[in-house]
């Protein structure tokens, strides 16, 4: 997915004869805290509601007043990584997108980045999820992969976080079953270090009753 196609066909662009109280009402009305500023497709900059609050005559034009705005954008060609990125740096609630002219083409919300990545990264599909750490010098995607596969499942999404100050990174796979069971045992045996795994709380609860039984069974010979 890439930044021409996320463009949102809702949020106007700001001009410099528009008041600074006409861009806190546009950011009200789309629960945004970020409006570009444009002068016919040239890309001025990003005013933020902090910006509107500042000001001592917030009814006067934009163009009126000094602003030192931020400039932040992306191509039309970029991924939807990369804006992710630009986002969540910034903190911004729109991401501006320019051509390869630099002529100002729209925004992304990050609502809808949002949207979008939940159904790159598979968030909305069922399964379990387990996090591993592994020094960097043993990571292996095609190990990981042959141990989930081994097991009658397949790997839906993995992210890959190197750790502050460590040599270890965190793998998190989201996998299509939702009892992940076999497949933490797998990874035990192959003495793999798993921080977390997380199942659905049905799978879980059917999980501690079964070993329970077991247990009670074990009790009662």
């Amino acid at each position: 997915m890439l930044a021409k196609d996320l463009i949102s066909d809702e949020i106007p662009a700001l001009r410099t004869s528009d008041t600074a109280v006409e861009a806190l009402n546009w950011m009200e009305v789309f629960r945004i805290s970020h409006l570009p500023i444009v002068n016919n497709k040239e890309f001025l900059g990003l005013i933020s509601d902090d910006d509107i609050f500042d000001l001592n005559k917030p009814e006067e034009a934009i163009g009126n007043h000094k602003l030192s705005l931020m400039r932040p954008s992306v191509n039309a060609d970029q991924h939807i990584y990369e804006i992710m990125e630009v986002a969540a740096r910034l903190k911004l609630t729109v991401v501006p997108v320019l051509d390869h002219h630099k002529n100002f083409l729209g925004v992304v919300l990050m609502t809808d980045l949002l949207h979008y990545f939940s159904k790159l990264s598979a968030i909305e599909k069922p399964g379990g999820i387990i996090v591993l750490e592994i020094t960097e010098s043993d990571y292996s995607m095609t190990e990981i992969s042959q141990i989930v596969e081994s097991n009658d499942a397949k790997i839906l999404s993995m992210y890959v976080n190197s750790l502050p100050d460590s040599t270890k990174i965190e793998v998190t796979l989201k996998v299509n079953l939702t009892d992940i069971t076999s497949i933490i045992q797998t990874f035990n045996r192959y003495e793999y270090d798993i921080k977390a795994s997380f199942m659905e709380f049905d799978e879980q609860d059917d999980l501690y009753n079964e070993r329970y039984d077991l247990f009670m069974r074990f009790l009662n010979t």
